[in-house]
């Protein structure tokens, strides 16, 4: 955990450059200290089927969720997400400029007794730093 989660509308495919958003979002989570880096995951949803508004004009959006486990304060996540929707609209800031796109973003914390996982990549990456 955490996983970052893009939906985006399939018309901004080209000029939304999600591997370089990942890069970003793993960057500023390994780095804030509440994250391992092994369990920081990121994918994209390319949405071909929606509507915005009134459908009349070149649309464009982007709704991205960030889920986290359970067991950091309410501050602790607070500040990681207004950290990382910083980083969010400075990334988009070029596409937003040149065209009609909105950005959501929500981080969600997953039930603490029902959120299960198996991970081998931890110690993986712990072996690689010895």
């Amino acid at each position: 955990m955490p996983h970052f989660i893009a939906e985006y509308t399939h018309n901004i495919e080209r000029e939304a450059d999600l591997p370089g958003l990942f890069e970003k979002v793993h960057a500023l989570l390994g780095e804030s200290g509440v994250f391992p880096l092994g369990g920081i995951r990121s994918r994209a949803v390319r949405l071909n089927t929606w509507r915005m508004a009134d459908g009349k004009h070149d649309y464009a959006f982007v709704h991205m969720t960030l889920k986290v486990g359970h067991g950091r304060d309410l501050a602790t996540r607070a500040k990681v997400a207004e950290s990382l929707f910083q980083v969010i609209t400075e990334h988009f800031a070029p596409l937003q400029a040149k065209r009609l796109l909105a950005l959501s973003f929500e981080m969600t914390e997953l039930h603490e007794q029902l959120n299960f996982k198996q991970n081998n990549i931890h110690a993986f990456l712990n072996a690689q730093s010895s």
